[in-house]
């Protein structure tokens, strides 16, 4: 059953720009004047994109989607693919670290501009998690579907089944195991995520994170990577924000949704990202030197804001045609 159709948003950003120099011409300022401060920031400000970590090729991708004319949802989709292709990153899609069973399991979600959001959790065999979760969201009644019920679906949507633990993974499995305790162990690997967030030319926001969830974790185990509220929040009227990190720090504090409400009351994106961090400190005071969580967030007017707990984490931004990787701010630096 299809979900139903949303028209999309009518270009603000050219017609504040036409009103403008119309205004101007006539010597008459009162439409110029009226045109909202949010209209200006945004007319010179997007497309936005921002992604976790060092994915300037996945960033690349989403901007030239929305060049060419695609949604803010298209850029994510498209950005996060590229990742998930990537077999020598070992984090996400094929070629990530298995759990401790050496299954290869991807969670992921994605959420467009209008509320709607799908996901898949600890899905199987399947390369792109992230267009099966678009799938989840348009193709059917429901939000989220797991492990074989998603697999399933996907092979029903004509997603081929692929092979996703490579052999450089397999063979930092089998390394890992001979040392190995099996019980839980907080954090063993630096295992990343990747939460993308767009801004299209519309001024609509939406998001994605997908990943292959903690290294060598308990088999079933799901991070928050593809939890609306967690992982991922998205309010086309305020902001958005995503997570990456130690997924069950974010989880128990719904992460993503507390820095997009708290944009919501006034306050900037790097001042909501520094609050939802310090929120996981206070109550891990005595165990943050055994994980990383760091959010990154943008509001309406294009604002962007990053925050970590630790040194290492980093974000890139793709904006006014630059680019770039930024390093941002962290609590242990400011402790």
């Amino acid at each position: 059953m299809k979900r139903r159709t949303f028209i999309q948003n009518t270009a603000i950003g050219g017609l504040g720009i036409s009103t403008g120099l119309a205004a101007l011409a006539c010597g008459n300022t009162s439409e110029n004047e009226s045109a909202s401060k949010d209209e200006k920031m945004l007319v010179g400000s997007l497309p936005l994109v921002i992604a976790t970590w060092d994915v300037k090729e996945a960033t690349a991708k989403a901007w030239e989607v929305m060049q060419n004319g695609g949604s803010s949802l298209d850029a994510i989709e498209q950005g996060c693919k590229v990742e998930e292709a990537n077999a020598e990153g070992q984090s996400v899609g094929i070629g990530g670290l298995p759990d401790r069973e050496g299954n290869v399991t991807l969670d992921a979600c994605i959420m467009n501009a209008a509320g709607d959001y799908g996901a898949v959790v600890y899905l199987q065999n399947i390369l792109h998690p992230i267009s099966v979760a678009r799938k989840v969201m348009e193709e059917t009644p429901h939000v989220l579907l797991a492990g074989k019920g998603a697999e399933q679906f996907a092979f029903e949507q004509g997603f081929e089944k692929t092979n996703l633990l490579t052999e450089a993974s397999k063979k930092a499995w089998e390394e890992w195991k001979i040392t190995s305790q099996y019980k839980p162990i907080i954090n063993i690997e630096n295992h990343d995520t990747i939460g993308m967030l767009a801004i299209d030319e519309n001024g609509d926001i939406s998001g994605g994170c997908t990943t292959s969830g903690l290294a060598y974790k308990m088999a079933g185990r799901v991070g928050d990577s593809p939890i609306i509220g967690s992982g991922l929040f998205v309010d086309n009227e305020v902001g958005a924000a995503t997570a990456t990190g130690l997924g069950e720090e974010v989880l128990k504090t719904v992460g993503s949704f507390l820095i997009v409400e708290l944009m919501r009351q006034g306050k900037s994106p790097q001042e909501a990202c520094e609050e939802a961090v310090n929120r996981i400190v206070k109550k891990n005071s005595e165990r943050i030197k055994d994980f990383q969580v760091g959010y990154i967030a943008v509001n309406k007017q294009g604002e962007t804001g990053a925050y970590g707990i630790h040194e290492g984490f980093v974000y890139t931004v793709y904006q006014n045609e630059n680019n770039e990787k930024h390093i941002p701010d962290f609590y242990l630096k400011n402790s």
